[in-house]
C-alpha cells in the first residue's frame, strides 16, 4: 500500500497539461527588474548603484540578515535605476532594474554540462558556499536553504526528505527537473545530506509520475543512502508536514518545525540550486517555471533568467487566449492572481497558469450549512468555517487559540465548500492579523 499522510486532503484535477514538454531556454528579457526581496525574512540590501555596469552571476543584493540571503545579477548590462516595481501581490517593492547588454557571466561559473562528482567540502563550506549563492525553498515557500541547514541549539536532523511530489494541478516543473536533471539532483542531495551530517535521504514522489520514479529510483542505486519512496496521489502531499508524515510516520507538533521530529524538507527544485552553486559556482539567478492553462496555445516548462517579466513567459506559450479571465503565480489551489503581466519572475515562481472566463469566476456565496467538509479535508486538523468566522469578526485571540497560524493555506476547505465560502481568503487575513501580535510581543 502507499504511504500518504494522515488527515484530510482532495483530489483535484491534475491537468499536467506541460508533463510532457520538455525544458526549453526562454530568450534573454531587454530589461530586468530583480526584486531585492525574494525570499521569506529580511529583504536583501542593494550593493549596485545606477550606471554600474554587472556581469551576471555578480551580487546586487546582500543578505541583511540571518534569515536572508543574497540576490544576484540575472543578466549583464547596465543598471538602468534601482527603484520600486509591482510584484506579484500588486505591492510596490524595491528592485534592481538591469537594461541587458549581451550575456557576459562571471570567469568563475562553469557553464558546461560535465556532471561534477567529486565533493572535496566539509559541511560548513558547503552551507557557506549555498548562503552565498542565494539559494532558497523553489518549491514555493522561499525559505532560506542555509537556514535549514543550520538547526538550533539542541536539535539535530537524522533524515533529510527531498520533496518531488509536485500535487499542486498543472505545475510540472519539478517532473520536467527530475526527468532531465536526475544526476544532477541527487547530487544535490548529496551535498544536502553532508551539510546536515545525515545519513539517510528519502525522494518523495506520487505515483502519478511513474517515469520519474523509475527514473530517479535507478539513479539512486548509485548513491549511498538515498532512496526513493512512491506515494499514495493525494493534495496537499507536498506540504512540508504533509511530507514528513507520509514518509516517516513522523508527526510535527502544532507551531514546531520539521527539525523538532528531525527532519528536514527541501524541494526537487533546491537540491539542483545546490548542486550548481556549489559544484559550479552558479548562484540562483534562473529557474524553472510552467506556463499553462486549459486554453493556452502551448502549454510549457521554461528556463527563465529571474527578473523577466511574465508578459515574455505567456507570449513564448503562444500568448494570452482572448477568454483568460485571470493569471495565476503559482498554482490553482495556492496560487495568487497577479494584477499585471509586467510582473518580474521571481525565485518564488513556480508557475504561471491562465484561467478561462469559464473556470475564472467565483460562484456566489451561500450561507454555511454546516456540512463539515471543511474539517474532514484540512490536513493540519483544524476547523476552516470556525476560522474565517472569528477572523471575519477580528476574534483574533480565540483565532490564535484555534490555531489560526498552524493553516499551511492549501486552499481545500475552499475547495470542497459547496457553499463557495471564501474561508481561505478569510483565514489568510486572519493569520496576518495574528501573526502581528504575536511578533508583537517579542
Amino acid at each position: 500500500m502507499l504511504k500518504t499522510f494522515k488527515y484530510g486532503g482532495v483530489h483535484p484535477a491534475e491537468n499536467k497539461l506541460s508533463a510532457g514538454k520538455a525544458i526549453e531556454q526562454l530568450p534573454l528579457p531587454k530589461k530586468a527588474a530583480v526584486l531585492v526581496s525574494q525570499h521569506i525574512g529580511a529583504p536583501s540590501k542593494v550593493v549596485v548603484a545606477k550606471g554600474d555596469t554587472v556581469k551576471v552571476g555578480q551580487v546586487i543584493a546582500q543578505s541583511a540578515g540571518f534569515v536572508s540571503t543574497n540576490i544576484h545579477a540575472p543578466v549583464s548590462g547596465k543598471v538602468l535605476k534601482i527603484d520600486t516595481v509591482t510584484d506579484n501581490s500588486g505591492y510596490k517593492k524595491e528592485a534592481v532594474v538591469i537594461n541587458v547588454d549581451g550575456d557576459e557571466w562571471l570567469d568563475e561559473i562553469d557553464r558546461s554540462d560535465t556532471l561534477e562528482t567529486s565533493i572535496n567540502l566539509d559541511a560548513k563550506e558547503i552551507t557557506d558556499k549555498i548562503l552565498q549563492s542565494g539559494i532558497v525553498g523553489l518549491g514555493g515557500a522561499t525559505f532560506p536553504t542555509h537556514v535549514k541547514l543550520m538547526p538550533p541549539s539542541g536539535m539535530k536532523a537524522n533524515i533529510l526528505l527531498i520533496n518531488g511530489v509536485e500535487c499542486e494541478p498543472f505545475l510540472t516543473s519539478d517532473h520536467r527537473l527530475m526527468l532531465e536533471k536526475g544526476e544532477e539532483i541527487l547530487m544535490g542531495t548529496q551535498l544536502l545530506m553532508k551539510a546536515l551530517k545525515v545519513k539517510k535521504a528519502v525522494i518523495g514522489i506520487e505515483r502519478n509520475k511513474p517515469d520519474a520514479i523509475k527514473h530517479l529510483s535507478k539513479l539512486a542505486t548509485k548513491h549511498e543512502g538515498i532512496s526513493v519512496c512512491p506515494l499514495k496521489v493525494k493534495y496537499p502531499q507536498g506540504g512540508e508536514k504533509q511530507l514528513i508524515k507520509a514518509v516517516t510516520g513522523r508527526e510535527v507538533p502544532s507551531g514546531a518545525l520539521p527539525i523538532s521530529v528531525g527532519a528536514v524538507v527541501n524541494n526537487v527544485g533546491t537540491a539542483f540550486a545546490v548542486y550548481e552553486a556549489v559544484m559550479k559556482n552558479k548562484p540562483l539567478f534562473e529557474r524553472i517555471v510552467t506556463v499553462t492553462g486549459k486554453n493556452i496555445e502551448k502549454p510549457s516548462n521554461f528556463r527563465v533568467r529571474i527578473g523577466t517579466p511574465v508578459n515574455e513567459l505567456i507570449e513564448a506559450a503562444g500568448g494570452l487566449p482572448e477568454d483568460t479571465a485571470r493569471i495565476i503565480s503559482g498554482g490553482p489551489m495556492m496560487g495568487k492572481a497577479i494584477p499585471t503581466t509586467d510582473v518580474p519572475v521571481t525565485k518564488g515562481t513556480s508557475g504561471i497558469l491562465i484561467i478561462s472566463e469559464e473556470a475564472g469566476h467565483r460562484k456566489p456565496v451561500e450561507n454555511c450549512i454546516r456540512c463539515g467538509r471543511c474539517v474532514q479535508v484540512c490536513p493540519m486538523g483544524l476547523e476552516p468555517y470556525l476560522l474565517m468566522t472569528l477572523s471575519e469578526n477580528k476574534k483574533w485571540g480565540k483565532a490564535e487559540t484555534e490555531k489560526v497560524m498552524d493553516c499551511i493555506e492549501c486552499g481545500s476547505c475552499s475547495y470542497t465548500c459547496p457553499a463557495n465560502r471564501p474561508l481561505l481568503d478569510y483565514i489568510r487575513y486572519g493569520k496576518t492579523s495574528v501573526g502581528q501580535i504575536i511578533r508583537s510581543r517579542k
